[in-house]
């Protein structure tokens, strides 16, 4: 890696940079979807405030800019992202950090438990890294990181500590009806019911059993929904990289330029221990909350 650049937030050697390169990721952010709009308070705000309906490619790809840059950004852009969002939250009246915790567990939950049922070996320690790598990212968008999960076991007592809370109301069957079939130009029609529609479908079925009691729909057998995600994600897997990171929003190609070629990011690598991927030199950097994260130093 080259010494003058500036590796971001998280770097080459977090979690962070290695599965957030993986196109199963797009998956879980449809889960993601599904999943906070089980929150009333919360899903009447993006009702209310919210472009997705009018404009749900663009919302879609601004949320996947958003995460691109606190990703693979400068520590500038990453930063100045950040705060647009938290003044976009302040002008809306959405800041309230209860709403946005469900939103940031919602959203790093749906990430740890795709990835993992997809087949990327995420698990053990590389998995509560990455949840604690990802409180840098909730302090971005206006929450204390001392008071957001840092581990797996944190991130389930949060679920279960919420769940009175939840419920299918009208406002989240239209996210689900809208998910399922959201509005395209009629040249895009044919690709909404042949791709589309079975990604929605496949992020629907990997949400937890207690999140279709909710939506009121029966569970889908674990085994079929998992076989179904690994025979998807093998699918997308094999677009080349290179054409895949060229596509908008293009951060990790920017990064990879900035950085030099060897930090390319490989998610089977998250099977090697921390201390390995590290190297001797690695050193242990503030993540902004009470925890830390591996250092990019070398």
């Amino acid at each position: 890696m080259r010494q003058d650049a500036d590796p971001g937030l998280f770097g080459p050697r977090s979690v962070t940079w290695q599965l957030h390169a993986d196109p199963v990721m797009w998956i879980a952010g449809v889960r993601a979807l599904y999943l906070q709009a089980l929150h009333p308070v919360a899903v009447r705000g993006v009702m209310i405030n919210s472009s997705f309906r009018e404009d749900p490619w663009g919302r879609l790809m601004r949320t996947a800019s958003f995460v691109g840059t606190l990703s693979y950004g400068t520590r500038d852009a990453a930063e100045a992202a950040g705060a647009r969002v938290r003044r976009v939250h302040r002008l809306l009246k959405v800041d309230d950090p209860a709403l946005l915790l469900w939103v940031h567990c919602a959203e790093i939950d749906s990430y740890v438990t795709v990835a993992r049922r997809s087949g990327l070996p995420l698990t053990g320690e590389p998995a509560d890294r990455y949840v604690d790598e990802q409180r840098t990212s909730a302090r971005l968008v206006g929450l204390d990181p001392t008071g957001v999960p840092a581990t797996r076991a944190a991130l389930t007592a949060y679920f279960d500590s919420v769940r009175g809370e939840l419920a299918a109301g009208e406002d989240a069957l239209a996210v689900l009806d809208f998910l399922r079939e959201p509005p395209v130009p009629p040249a895009l029609a044919v690709g909404r019911a042949l791709a589309w529609r079975r990604i929605s479908s496949l992020a629907y079925d990997t949400l937890p059993d207690w999140a279709h009691a909710l939506y009121g729909r029966p569970v889908p057998p674990e085994a079929t929904v998992t076989r179904r995600l690994v025979t998807t994600a093998r699918l997308l897997r094999r677009v080349p990289a290179a054409l895949r990171w060229r596509l908008p929003p293009g951060h990790i190609p920017r990064a990879v330029d900035r950085l030099g070629p060897d930090t390319r990011p490989d998610p089977y690598t998250l099977s090697v221990p921390a201390a390995i991927l590290d190297g001797p030199e690695s050193v242990h950097e503030d993540d902004g909350g009470d925890g830390t994260r591996w250092g990019t130093s070398d």
